[in-house]
Formats: C-alpha cells, sequence, structure tokens
C-alpha cells in the first residue's frame, strides 16, 4: 500500500469515528503518523539523503590536475583512463578504489574541465532561412505547384 493511499484509509477510519490510538493499531503506524495523515492529506515527501563519501574523493584534485594538463598535451600524448588509474596506485597509493570509479569520474568530468577552459564542444551547425518560394527541394517524384493561379505538376529527378 502506498502512503497517499494509507493517509486516504487512516482518513476514512477518522471519518468513522476511529481514536488516533485504534487507527494505529489497525494499520499498524505510529501515532505521530496518523496525526500527520489527518492533518494533510499528502505525505511529507522524503527528505533527500546527504551524499555519501567515496574512496575517490581525496584523489579527485589529482585526476583534474592530470585532465587539465592534459589539456595542452598533443592527442597521442594525453593520459587514458587505464593510465589515469595505474598513476594514481603507483605515485599516491591508491588503494581499495575500482577502475570503474576512476573511469566514471573521468568520463563525467573530462568535458566539464575542457568547458572550463574554454575548449568545449563547437556549434558547427549553420542556420538557414529561406524566404517562402523563393527554393525548394523535391526528391524523385511528383509535386503539385501553384503557378500562376493554376494547378501544375512537376516532376522531381
Amino acid at each position: 500500500m502506498s502512503k497517499v493511499d494509507l493517509f486516504a484509509a487512516i482518513r476514512r477510519g477518522s471519518r468513522a469515528g476511529m481514536s488516533v490510538r485504534a487507527l494505529a493499531r489497525q494499520h499498524r503506524v505510529s501515532r505521530r503518523t496518523v496525526r500527520s495523515a489527518l492533518l494533510s492529506a499528502w505525505p511529507e515527501p522524503r527528505k533527500p539523503l546527504p551524499p555519501r563519501p567515496s574512496k575517490l574523493d581525496e584523489f579527485k584534485p589529482i585526476i583534474d590536475g592530470i585532465l587539465r594538463a592534459d589539456l595542452d598535451a598533443p592527442r597521442k600524448q594525453r593520459h587514458t583512463v587505464k593510465r589515469i588509474y595505474d598513476r594514481l596506485i603507483d605515485e599516491h597509493d591508491m588503494l581499495d578504489v575500482s577502475y570503474a570509479v576512476v573511469r566514471a569520474y573521468v568520463a563525467d568530468r573530462k568535458p566539464k574541465i575542457r568547458a572550463e577552459a574554454g575548449r568545449g564542444p563547437v556549434d558547427v551547425c549553420v542556420p538557414q532561412t529561406h524566404r517562402p518560394g523563393v527554393e525548394a527541394q523535391v526528391d524523385f517524384g511528383e509535386v503539385a505547384v501553384n503557378l500562376r493561379g493554376e494547378q501544375v505538376t512537376c516532376k522531381g529527378n
């Protein structure tokens, strides 16, 4: 039973004359829950959990530094995720952090660091505007056109 359905059932029971204690016993909830159901038909939204600390937290500045240094490096000399992972293990004694965690962090941070440095994705779309009737594109087939008030069938090749 969803919480909304539970609140509705508690409110129906209250209208029938049941006490708070009897409602709590019947629906197997606390009296505080019964009182909140009687105050509002909608339950309060769940509180978000606080962010959990990660074992990677202490290495994030190091990874960010490597990614920033790679911005100026030639393409063939940039670090792969595997190379970053190996450097963290060898140079910074990283233990108990999996490759997948490092890979996910690098995949998330690399585009953000590029954007912070002003090297984000380039907008290569060229917008085109045409006045009505100036240009037309037709695939193979026939198209009906109103030419000088007369309906004309044109063939596209």
